[in-house]
């Protein structure tokens, strides 16, 4: 029974989590040769290819997909056996998701109290979009996010809240004559709020433009801000000079959207406090129109 080597298993995940080994060289202080040596290594012990080449880069196989997945459990357990005993070790790593809506006040105190709960854990925090979000934790690549899903959607994650989607726009706007087509900020393709717009526009007949497409958040706050247009987000995270719209502008109703909490598969210690962690604090930060019950 071979015993795999720790560094090549860490050479793995980060690699792994990166995307590019290349990247994973670099922030691991190694060279290429290093880490070409540390795969090689592992596929002479596994017996069997993990990684082929594509492209300019390397995926896992099949057997290096769930390599991958081992590879990650047995690193963190080995740098919660290092911390709990004191030893010096190279700091445990956990990854967080979650939209951009909640980056001013869920996650800096969902940091804040991870930090006081747990030492020398380092938190990798990334943004991405909502099904890209679920991607990553399903595949292990992030321990634990809150994305919004469709409700009724597949039962994926712990439904946290409902909330309602609001048609927002510049407070000037109200005063103003609104143009023909509606000019429209979106986020770009997917994303469940721009859908959730397009839809009703059309079922209600009006004619609509995209006046701006980005993947950025404040940049939609940007365009309302000079009168671009008009979006569709939660009223969650709002800047107070934006105001919500809707009737008044003779604008069509919009459904719900469900926040969820999303857990990677076999967490370590570390990342099942942060989990539970983030779920705290998400639901002490929100103003839903519907908690599940028991969720307060």
């Amino acid at each position: 029974m071979p015993s795999f080597d720790m560094d090549a298993l860490r050479t793995v995940v980060v690699g792994s989590d990166l995307g590019s080994f290349a990247r994973a060289a670099v922030q691991l202080g190694r060279s290429q040769s290093a880490v070409s040596m540390h795969l090689k290594k592992l596929e002479q012990q596994a017996g069997t290819v993990l990684f082929v080449r594509k492209g300019r880069g390397l995926v896992p196989t099949e057997a290096g997909e769930a390599f991958i997945a081992y590879a990650r459990r047995i690193v963190a357990l080995n740098d919660e056996a290092a911390l709990s005993v004191g030893a010096a070790a190279s700091a445990s790593s956990v990854r967080l998701g979650l939209p951009q809506d909640f980056f001013e006040d869920v996650m800096p105190a969902t940091l804040a109290r991870f930090g006081q709960d747990v030492e020398n854990v380092h938190v990798d925090v990334q943004a991405g979009e909502n099904h890209r979000l679920a991607e990553e934790v399903r595949a292990g690549r992030i321990d634990a996010a809150i994305a919004f899903f469709r409700p009724g959607s597949s039962a994926e994650g712990e439904t946290l809240c409902e909330l309602p989607m609001r048609w927002l726009a510049q407070r000037d706007l109200l005063d103003r004559h609104i143009a023909d087509p509606l000019p429209l900020i979106m986020f770009n393709h997917p994303c469940l709020f721009r859908q959730a717009m397009l839809t009703a526009l059309d079922h209600s007949q009006t004619r609509w433009r995209a006046a701006l497409t980005t993947p950025s958040l404040p940049a939609v706050w940007s365009g309302l801000r000079i009168g671009l247009g008009i979006a569709v987000r939660t009223d969650h995270g709002r800047p107070e000079d934006i105001t919500c719209v809707g009737p008044e502008l003779g604008l069509p109703a919009l459904p719900n959207i469900e926040l969820r909490l999303l857990r990677a598969p076999n967490l370590s210690r570390f990342a099942e406090r942060l989990a539970e962690t983030l779920r705290e604090e998400t639901l002490k930060h929100l103003d839903p129109i519907h908690f599940p019950h028991g969720k307060r």
